[in-house]
């Protein structure tokens, strides 16, 4: 496997990253708070845990926007193995390298598999950045998936305009010391 033309590495790394995160949420947690204000920690896992499935989806020849981006109900105490089933089944969707140049129907648009691969890791490290935020605050991410994820965001996302069919805030200025991961956040809208 070539790393550098195949994301699926970056982006089950990204989700080592996730799954360490999530094996530490207990069912009290689940009502904090997230940076994302729509979302406290149960509606943000079931978002997160929902989009790997929505990739997994577009592995098996499935549209974005036929399948939502949520899980159903998930036991309180389930959500690190809910995690690793949703991983399991984008793994095995995934599996055949001619699907990095195929055609998918990912969101607002048809692309190369590889270029959706990438959204989803932009996805996935900003939703651990969310996550960490709610969990751990002094959590330390993963730098070298932080300035791969804010190289895809500031490719694919404009810094304006923001709202409606782009679902992200405005451009938010990034501490001086940020990480990777945080100006990531701030580019997408989130305050750091």
């Amino acid at each position: 496997m070539d790393t550098t033309t195949d994301p699926r590495a970056q982006y089950l790394r990204a989700l080592d990253q996730l799954e360490k995160l999530v094996a530490r949420i207990t069912p009290e947690m689940l009502e904090r708070p997230t940076p994302c204000p729509a979302y406290d920690l149960r509606a943000l896992l079931g978002h997160t845990v929902g989009g790997v499935h929505q990739l997994a989806y577009l592995g098996e020849g499935g549209r974005w926007v036929d399948v939502a981006g949520a899980t159903g109900p998930i036991a309180d105490g389930d959500w690190a193995d809910a995690l690793v089933r949703a991983r399991e089944r984008m793994v095995r969707a995934w599996a055949d390298d001619a699907l990095l140049a195929a055609p998918v129907h990912g969101p607002g648009a048809v692309m190369p598999g590889r270029d959706a691969l990438d959204a989803w890791v932009m996805e996935t490290v900003t939703h651990t950045w969310d996550l960490t935020r709610a969990v751990d605050p002094t959590g330390v991410l993963d730098e070298e998936l932080g300035r791969a994820a804010l190289a895809t965001a500031h490719r694919v996302m404009p810094d304006a305009p923001r709202g409606g069919p782009v679902p992200f805030g405005p451009v938010r200025p990034a501490p001086a010391d940020a990480d990777p991961t945080t100006e990531l956040a701030t580019w997408l809208g989130r305050k750091a």
